[in-house]
């Protein structure tokens, strides 16, 4: 039996360590800002993302990857004898798993798992087949795992500002103005149980520093439902000190085992801008 292998776009958010620990083989996407292209987190980050924003008030454009690029990802791992499981951006998102899916069915020896989900959410999923793999699962028991799991994985973010949301034309002005003058911090949740979609869940009023406490209260107070053995706080660009008060209060309420701190790549970022912050988490 061949070898199986973990993929996953570079949305994963997963972070180089955890990349490494677990040998997960990431395709980054192209990001295209002002007339150059770049490869996300290798020559281009979120921060540089701001300051376009802030200078020139322009924004990037995520490209997603095409099928030739996944051909081309995928390739040197089946021709070193490898099955390759990829975990990809939900669909309901990005049409770049339709692109995934198209290049596993050309070259053989790739299966393509539709994680509907976003961010630290399928990365969740993605440590999850990259412990079955370590386990010695096949390509298909991994896929059938990860599909029974999908719905356990929980994804949401605070964020400080709908700036950038508006600027991408994902909500009107008047509504940004809005949330700005009343100080409302939306919630955006996503449904992984509907096509990866993502819907604004509750809104909360004033600093952001109490906001987020009150989400950490929300997402996991009173919970005994809880997959314990991991949680992460993703974010795409926090001070320091929002990111301890929300690792401070989620180690209070639940005895996770890991708290992994991961900043959001510059596919998520330039959507939902600076000082979003999102705890996502397994349930049984």
């Amino acid at each position: 039996m061949r070898k199986v292998i973990i993929s996953a776009d570079s949305t994963c958010d997963i972070g180089p360590e955890l990349q490494r620990e677990h040998n997960v083989q990431l395709l980054n996407w192209r990001i295209a800002l002002d007339g150059r292209e770049y490869t996300d987190n290798v020559d281009i980050f979120p921060d540089d993302l701001y300051r376009a924003w802030r200078s020139k008030g322009i924004l990037p454009k995520s490209t997603g990857a095409t099928c030739e690029e996944y051909l081309n990802h995928f390739r040197p791992l089946v021709e070193a004898g490898y099955d390759v499981v990829h975990l990809g951006l939900g669909s309901g998102i990005s049409c770049s798993f339709q692109n995934a899916a198209e290049a596993a069915r050309e070259l053989g020896h790739v299966t393509a798992i539709d994680s509907q989900n976003l961010s630290t959410g399928f990365g969740l999923l993605v440590l999850e087949a990259a412990e079955l793999a370590e386990q010695g699962l096949s390509a298909e028991e991994i896929r059938q795992r990860i599909e029974l799991l999908r719905p356990h994985s929980h994804a949401s973010f605070l964020l400080d500002t709908l700036e950038f949301m508006k600027a991408g034309g994902r909500c009107s002005a008047l509504t940004a103005f809005g949330a700005s003058l009343l100080q409302l911090k939306p919630c955006i949740e996503v449904d992984n149980e509907d096509g990866s979609r993502m819907h604004v869940g509750k809104k909360y009023r004033g600093k952001m520093e109490r906001c987020l406490i009150e989400y950490v209260h929300n997402k996991l107070e009173g919970r005994t439902d809880l997959d314990l053995r991991r949680v992460f706080i993703t974010h795409s660009g926090s001070p320091e000190s929002d990111i301890q008060a929300v690792r401070r209060e989620v180690a209070r309420i639940a005895n996770f085992r890991e708290i992994y701190i991961t900043r959001a790549n510059c596919t998520i970022s330039t959507h939902c801008g600076p000082r979003t912050l999102g705890v996502l988490f397994m349930t049984k």
